[in-house]
């Protein structure tokens, strides 16, 4: 089943002001839904794609690669009051599906790590 969606302009310029993360081949950016959202609803997902990434069909390409990703991806991976947006990279186009699903795992991991946690394997100064 397809995750909700974002449609309108305001939800995804509120996003913006989340955490983000960036991949080869997105960036994610998430932000968790205030106290009143409605936790059934579940994650939501909205997806940008810019025209300085290609043609409309290579744009298109990318949009339903993304939303393929993001409909194979385990509820438990997301939190249920987050809104989540993908920002398409033009390396979106030309990365294996593999790469861009390891590239999301990743990038929820560091989303959902709470600010001030130092990474894993980072030296020590």
């Amino acid at each position: 089943m397809a995750p909700a969606t974002l449609k309108k302009r305001s939800e995804f310029l509120w996003v913006r002001g989340g955490r983000r993360w960036s991949a080869p081949g997105f960036v994610l950016e998430a932000r968790a839904r205030s106290g009143d959202a409605d936790e059934a609803s579940g994650a939501r997902f909205g997806f940008t794609v810019s025209k300085k990434v290609g043609g409309a069909v290579t744009r298109n390409r990318i949009k339903r690669r993304l939303r393929a990703l993001t409909a194979k991806l385990p509820s438990e991976r997301t939190l249920p009051t987050f809104d989540y947006v993908l920002i398409a990279r033009s390396a979106a186009a030309d990365r294996t599906f593999t790469d861009l699903a390891s590239d999301l795992d990743q990038a929820l991991t560091r989303v959902h790590q709470p600010p001030g946690q130092k990474r894993r394997g980072a030296k020590n100064a």
